[in-house]
């Protein structure tokens, strides 16, 4: 049995008309049925144009939004059939980073508070030995390459390299098996980018971590991939071994986008 397979799902949502009586007049099919398996310790690319369903498919994923149909099955458990206290529970198991850490971190916050925070929920009795939190808070502040000194800093006195770094921490502080990375380096400068995808690479590798990497840019998931699912109007038009689809594409939508990777010729012109 595979570390996560999702099975037919569907996220749709009902497409309302009408001032006093509304009524359903259509169907938006933001994720339709999509089947695919991932392994302890993969990462999977999921990739495709802004629209195309793979946040909405992650966030579905994470239970943040209610499929319409389908089975999400992590570790042989149908996240789908949880309720209330059953599913926070469960998502202490995957975690998701965003794009944006600015906007994701709590600005009025200290560093320590936000791990300190993420590191509770998975270990309450960390709240009662302040110690014992704060050497957590120090090693999982090394782990991603920041000096555990500026743990009493707050967001906007970090670069946004940084910033991700921090975001990074707290997705890791409740210790989870699964990470979900949506856009993670999309709004960082190139250099920085690679910074961040060399980090994601070496705690995949440390801890195990099984990673759904999500981006628009096909040259930055061939760097991280095993695998590539490419998403089209909610579909899953093609899936395989990261190389395959670069060097064979087999749909259309593919080569599309494998065409509109700048090459070196057009970047220097």
């Amino acid at each position: 049995m595979s570390f996560l397979s999702l099975r037919d799902v569907k996220t749709h949502f009902p497409v309302k008309k009408g001032i006093l009586i509304q009524k359903v007049a259509d169907v938006v099919k933001a994720v339709d049925s999509i089947t695919l398996d991932i392994e302890q310790g993969e990462i999977l690319g999921l990739v495709g144009e802004s629209g195309c369903g793979k946040s909405t498919l992650s966030r579905t994923i994470m239970q943040l939004i209610p499929s319409t149909g389908g089975e999400i099955i992590l570790e042989g458990q149908d996240l789908t059939k949880l309720k209330g206290d059953a599913v926070r529970k469960r998502r202490l198991d995957f975690q998701m980073i965003f794009q944006d850490p600015y906007a994701s971190l709590n600005p009025r916050m200290t560093i320590f508070s936000t791990l300190a925070e993420a590191l509770i929920q998975r270990h309450p009795d960390l709240r009662k030995d302040k110690d014992a939190l704060t050497q957590k808070v120090s090693e999982l502040m090394e782990r991603v390459g920041l000096n555990p000194g500026f743990m009493k800093k707050y967001p906007h006195e970090f670069s946004g390299g940084q910033r991700q770094r921090i975001a990074i921490a707290r997705a890791l502080a409740p210790e989870p098996k699964l990470v979900i990375a949506d856009e993670p380096v999309s709004a960082l400068d190139v250099s920085i980018q690679s910074q961040i995808l060399n980090l994601l690479l070496k705690l995949r590798d440390e801890l195990n971590l099984t990673m759904i990497f999500i981006t628009h840019d096909l040259s930055v998931v061939r760097y991280i991939a095993d695998n590539i699912a490419v998403m089209y109007k909610g579909q899953l038009v093609e899936y395989g071994e990261s190389e395959r689809v670069f060097n064979t594409p087999e749909h259309a939508y593919t080569k599309k986008l494998l065409d509109a990777i700048p090459h070196l010729e057009e970047v220097n012109a």
